[in-house]
């Protein structure tokens, strides 16, 4: 039980374990008090060219106690191009990512079941 392995479509997200009880993976995350995990998502990843990479992980659910989370979204407003940076493409350095609205991506992101990566890597130009 919990979520399939996936990855966050916005740009960053923070996320506080808000008590002892493990539960996110990409590898076994052992909650720290007071600590923040920051995930890179993929609109980032898009922006950046790949420079920075968004994080696949899943969520798993304890039979015994509650895990308790606080989780902070960071995405692109909703009127705006989610697209690579100009000054990171170069003739040398293509883009990677097709440019998509945020209400295009939104839609094919929210549209299809978590699976890993499967969205973004939709929407590569070049596979790697």
């Amino acid at each position: 039980m919990g979520l399939n392995p996936h990855s966050h479509a916005g740009a960053l997200t923070i996320l506080l374990q808000a008590n002892d009880v493990e539960g996110l993976q990409w590898i076994p995350v052992k909650p720290l008090p007071n600590a923040f995990i920051i995930n890179v998502g993929d609109a980032l990843e898009i922006m950046t060219k790949g420079i920075y990479e968004s994080i696949e992980h899943r969520a798993t659910v304890n039979a015994n106690k509650e895990r308790i989370s606080i989780a902070t979204f960071f995405v692109p407003s909703r009127g705006s191009i989610i697209g690579p940076a100009p000054n990171l493409v170069t003739p040398e350095t293509p883009a990677i990512f097709t440019s998509i609205s945020c209400e295009e991506y939104y839609h094919g992101y929210l549209s299809k079941e978590l699976r890993g990566k499967d969205f973004v890597n939709s929407l590569k130009i070049t596979k790697y």
